[in-house]
């Protein structure tokens, strides 16, 4: 349950709302709802018996003092951006970084698609430009050019930079490393989130 994952990772639970017969899962002041109110009121068909609302915390990340960062660079599907950040989490990843125009990290779907990732990743936004003034050398993926992901050196302190789903990265990206992912299929190119899992755990186990 997100509200379980959440208090694990330390988030402050506000209140909290449980269907009738449900018991409550935090210390937060609770409300009991009458029948049929969560049904209509969660964004889901067939929610859990309990919601929540948690405080979003003050995140402030030095990314020069980071080693491993994935940059979602206007990325709009929040599946694709929840996915991600679960990926990222559990590959080990140090931030997330979310360019302007990407979909917001606390968008419900993307909350839901990450399975309490987004609690224990910590979630900036920065462009381009200022994750690379950091000193993180940012590695970019196509789907036409650069070195075979295989292949591709993931040492150091680096940041896989991922395109948009329509677009991808822009030629003129401010980009250290092209990379691309070697496949034989007739499509053009992965998913970016299935795209961002495999990067992600190769980059892990090289490092």
């Amino acid at each position: 349950m997100l509200i379980r994952e959440a208090i694990d990772a330390d988030w402050n639970v506000l209140v909290e709302f449980v269907a009738p017969g449900a018991d409550p899962v935090s210390d937060a002041a609770v409300f009991e709802l009458g029948d049929g109110v969560l049904e209509r009121v969660a964004s889901t068909e067939r929610p859990q018996p309990n919601l929540a609302v948690v405080a979003m915390p003050e995140r402030s990340i030095d990314l020069s003092t980071i080693d491993l960062a994935i940059v979602a660079d206007r990325l709009s599907d929040p599946g694709n951006l929840g996915t991600i950040l679960r990926s990222a989490e559990a590959a080990g990843v140090d931030v997330v970084v979310v360019t302007p125009g990407s979909v917001d990290p606390y968008n419900p779907k993307v909350v839901r698609a990450t399975a309490g990732a987004l609690f224990h990743i910590p979630v900036v936004e920065a462009d381009l430009a200022a994750v690379r003034a950091t000193g993180l050398r940012l590695i970019g993926t196509s789907s036409h050019q650069g070195d075979p992901h295989t292949t591709a050196d993931w040492t150091g302190r680096i940041a896989i930079v991922m395109g948009s789903e329509a677009h991808g990265l822009a030629a003129d990206a401010p980009i250290d490393q092209w990379v691309r992912i070697e496949h034989r299929g007739r499509a053009e190119s992965l998913n970016v989130a299935m795209a961002t899992t495999l990067l992600a755990f190769e980059a892990a186990r090289q490092r």
